[in-house]
């Protein structure tokens, strides 16, 4: 089957297409921690120096992480997340949790987090409503977009 010339309108592909280049998701993991200087984000990514300043134009530019001047001269930078890259941040910490239990069993996380209360914080879905966990198959999806279905286009 050919690849559909108009693919299913969806916002997890939107979201993709700003974060889910090479290194992008690492880069807003490491403004997170506090390590919003280049040198820092080069140092703790291992990203190439040109690819890295791409991501953090393009991060920029979304509205999803913000730039400050720290250095006159030489001019650098200071990156820092913005509301939208703090929205993100579950995302990440929701990500790391999977790899810890899926791919880091064996070796253990490399690293933990702790919440306020002083506990280790592990991350869970739950419905905003009802406060329960959100799992598959409690979840109904209902396609807002015209001329879609679950399956796919109506017409076909």
């Amino acid at each position: 089957m050919a690849a559909s010339k108009d693919p299913r309108p969806c916002s997890v592909a939107d979201a993709l297409a700003l974060v889910g280049e090479k290194y992008s998701l690492l880069v807003l993991r490491e403004v997170c921690l506090g390590n919003g200087r280049f040198d820092q984000l080069v140092r703790n990514i291992g990203a190439p120096r040109d690819i890295l300043a791409t991501r953090l134009r393009r991060l920029v530019d979304a509205g999803i992480l913000t730039k400050r001047p720290y250095s006159e001269r030489p001019q650098r930078f200071e990156y820092r997340p913005t509301r939208a890259g703090l929205e993100l941040e579950p995302v990440l910490w929701t990500l790391k949790e999977w790899g810890d239990r899926h791919l880091r069993a064996d070796s253990g996380t490399p690293m933990k987090l702790e919440h306020h209360c002083g506990d280790e914080f592990v991350p869970v879905v739950t419905c905003r409503a009802c406060g329960e966990e959100a799992r598959h198959q409690d979840l109904t999806a209902h396609p807002q977009a015209p001329g879609w279905t679950v399956h796919g286009p109506a017409a076909a």
